[in-house]
């Protein structure tokens, strides 16, 4: 754009010119798209997602918790508790975080961030340290008494994996399907 283009509408151009002060910071947007992950899981109980990402902020795995790929989700069970545990889902279900892991899009996460809406157990643990992850931001700690996640922390730590409970600046993001046709004039098409 010439000079002469920017300077003719004096005011109106200096608006136009400044950034929205609204985005949403990196640490927001990847937490969100884990958040958005889990929407794919079909669990009743839990839906948790993942997202994995390098120091370049590029998006390189998203997964959430689901069941193995060739395994019906209709088949097998959702349950928490049953007499037989094989009645439950806790035999069957990939974790969000395998799930991100074996969905990246480059040779290997190493020096990577994950964030999950969930803190890892004890084995997504063992697979977060084996990936050569090298940070875990997580949202929620629910089950931090529970041994399964005092294990984690414990090999996290033996690991050096630095572990961080996300505080977000905004309690919801909304994603407004209309707000495309509302913001401006419409595209025309080509």
């Amino acid at each position: 754009m010439s000079e002469d283009c920017a300077s003719t509408n004096g005011m109106a151009a200096n608006s136009l010119s400044k950034k929205r002060e609204d985005y949403l910071e990196w640490c927001e947007y990847f937490m969100a798209v884990a958040f958005l992950a889990a929407q794919r899981s079909k669990d009743p109980n839990s839906q948790v997602g993942a997202c994995i990402v390098n120091s370049e902020n590029k998006i390189v795995g998203i997964g959430y918790n689901g069941m193995p790929n060739g395994c019906h989700d209709d088949v097998l069970p959702w349950a928490r508790t049953a007499e037989d545990r094989l009645d439950t889902k806790y035999p069957y279900v990939c974790h969000a975080e395998l799930n991100a892991i074996m969905n990246k899009n480059t040779a290997d996460v190493k020096g990577c961030t994950m964030y999950v809406a969930l803190f890892p157990c004890n084995e997504c643990a063992k697979l977060v340290i084996q990936a050569g992850i090298k940070e875990v931001i997580f949202m929620s700690d629910k089950y931090h008494d529970s041994p399964d996640m005092k294990a984690a922390r414990h090999m996290f730590d033996l690991a050096g994996i630095k572990y961080t409970k996300f505080i977000p600046k905004h309690r919801k993001i909304v994603i407004d399907f209309d707000s495309i046709n509302s913001s401006g004039p419409s595209p025309k098409p080509l």
